[in-house]
């Protein structure tokens, strides 16, 4: 193991609920760049790669939801991270990178707004839209 997967693993390990949410938007927000540029490149594999990898990230986001405690917020999240993964798939060899950019935005929007639940005091209203880490 290199010395930058240890370091990430450790990130992982110290993260909590939160810190995992914005861990995973920052990787989906990484693959969306990478499969734009595989896109722009015209490399089909790497495409459907980083878009493979995109939506493991959705899948976990979406994963991460409380249903129960986070009710209609959690439910509206579930139901944007499927049009995203929808807008992904629909878009795939397509030579376009009109469904990236969109989702990108959504994505940029959703981080910024984790974050900025980060710089407040990490308060128990906050996270009840996320289950807690086994």
């Amino acid at each position: 193991m290199t010395g930058y997967q240890t370091y990430q693993g450790n990130q992982v390990e110290g993260a909590g609920p939160l810190g995992l949410i914005l861990l995973t938007y920052e990787a989906l927000y990484k693959s969306l760049g990478r499969t734009r540029l595989a896109i722009q490149a015209g490399d089909l594999a790497a495409e459907a790669d980083h878009t493979g990898r995109s939506m493991e990230a959705l899948i976990e986001l979406s994963s991460s939801l409380n249903m129960q405690d986070g009710e209609d917020i959690a439910q509206s999240l579930a139901s944007l991270y499927m049009y995203m993964m929808n807008r992904l798939t629909s878009g795939l060899c397509s030579c376009s990178t009109e469904h990236i950019d969109e989702v990108l935005k959504l994505v940029q929007d959703l981080r910024e707004g984790w974050m900025s639940l980060s710089v407040q005091q990490h308060t128990p209203d906050h996270l009840s839209l996320v289950r807690k880490a086994a």
